[in-house]
C-alpha cells in the first residue's frame, strides 16, 4: 500500500506542483476509500494512516518536494480523511505526527521542516475538527517529539527547534514537558 500511495503522490505532483494542495487531495481521497474497506480487509484506521502518511513522505521525497509543505498537506488530508473530530481527533494527529517524523528520518528528510508542517497543517485542520489549535498544535508537536525520540538525538534537536517557535501565530504548550529533553 505504501507503494502505491508513493506512485499516486508522485504523480499528483508532477501533474500540478502545488504540494500542499495536491497532498490534501491525494490523501484525503486515498484515506476516504481506504477507511471504507477496512472493515473488509480487517486493517485498521491506524495501520491505513500510517501507510498512506508514508507513501506520502517517500513520494515527497522522490520528487524533491518541500517536506514542510507535504507535511502540512498529509496532516490536513488525514484529518478530513478520516471525518474524526474531538479527542479522537487529537489522537489521530499525534499518530499522523509520529508516523510523518519517522518515516522522514528514515529517508533523510529535513524533520525541522516537516515538523513545522505538521504542525501547521493540525493548526489549520484544527476549527474543522472541533478542537482548539492550541490542542492540536501539541497533539502534533508531541507525536513529532515522540517519533524523534525515539530516531534520536539529533531529530529531537530538529524537531524541539521547529515547535519550540510561534507556527501560524500559535505558541506551541506541550502538555508532557519532558518530552522537549533528547533521550
Amino acid at each position: 500500500m505504501i507503494e502505491t500511495v508513493k506512485d499516486q503522490f508522485v504523480a499528483a505532483i508532477k501533474g500540478t506542483g502545488d504540494i500542499v494542495q495536491t497532498t490534501v487531495d491525494t490523501v484525503t481521497q486515498i484515506l476516504a476509500t481506504t477507511i471504507k474497506d477496512t472493515g473488509k480487509v480487517g486493517t485498521s484506521v491506524t495501520d491505513v494512516i500510517a501507510n498512506v502518511a508514508s507513501g506520502a513522505i517517500h513520494g515527497a521525497v522522490q520528487v524533491g518536494a518541500d517536506l514542510g509543505h507535504a507535511a502540512k498537506g498529509i496532516m490536513l488530508g488525514v484529518l478530513r480523511g478520516t471525518k474524526q473530530t474531538g479527542t479522537a481527533a487529537l489522537d489521530t494527529i499525534g499518530h499522523t505526527a509520529h508516523v510523518a517524523i519517522r518515516d522522514t528520518a528514515g529517508v533523510g528528510g529535513d524533520v525541522e521542516a516537516a515538523a513545522t508542517g505538521l504542525v501547521a497543517g493540525a493548526i489549520e485542520g484544527a476549527k474543522e475538527m472541533g478542537v482548539s489549535a492550541e490542542d492540536a498544535a501539541a497533539a502534533a508537536a508531541e507525536g513529532a517529539l515522540k517519533s524523534a525520540g525515539e530516531v534520536g538525538s539529533t531529530a529531537v534537536d530538529a524537531v524541539r527547534k521547529a515547535v519550540t517557535k510561534p507556527i501560524n501565530g500559535v505558541k506551541v504548550v506541550l502538555k508532557e514537558p519532558g518530552l522537549a529533553k533528547a533521550a
